[in-house]
């Protein structure tokens, strides 16, 4: 059986997604946002999210992870408390020794639905149905944390490396 973490990262809110493999049987095993308070230093909102990280592979040993990367269009200030949280969940994953990829939202749009252009919607429903999900997976970072867990999981890049 396989396990794979997938992150959707923000300094306010990091949505989670955690799916199993086994044969050709894929299911959700967890998913769902933690959050950060805005009135709370920096230091201590990464602080939270990499404690929120690490009881997530304490709790299911994942074998690899994927994760959102930075995406951003006008405001370059937005992306900066994103890409501290990437910095913190990646650092923690690679000190448990999981290998994650990154991913554009495109790309995980692409891995999903079949087109980079598909809207929010349409990935969300796409993931309920190859996780046999019974209702779509909410909140929406929720989701997209699934999507790139599933994107992850059928990354073939490992097939071809030799990796995790």
């Amino acid at each position: 059986m396989s396990v794979v973490l997938g992150i959707d990262p923000g300094l306010a809110s990091t949505g989670f997604g955690v799916i199993s493999q086994e044969g050709s049987t894929i299911r959700c095993l967890d998913y769902g946002v933690f959050t950060t308070a805005s009135d709370q230093s920096v230091g201590a909102r990464l602080d939270h999210i990499q404690r929120e990280v690490e009881a997530l592979l304490q709790r299911f040993s994942p074998d690899s992870a994927g994760i959102e990367g930075l995406y951003f269009t006008k405001n370059i200030t937005s992306a900066i408390p994103v890409a501290q949280a990437r910095g913190v969940i990646l650092l923690t994953l690679y000190r448990a020794g999981i290998h994650a990829r990154e991913y554009t939202p495109q790309q995980i749009k692409q891995a999903v639905v079949g087109t980079g252009q598909a809207d929010k919607e349409q990935v969300m429903q796409m993931v309920r149905v190859i996780l046999g999900h019974p209702t779509v997976p909410r909140p929406d970072h929720a989701a997209d944390a699934l999507a790139a867990a599933v994107t992850r999981l059928h990354d073939g890049m490992d097939r071809l490396t030799g990796g995790r």
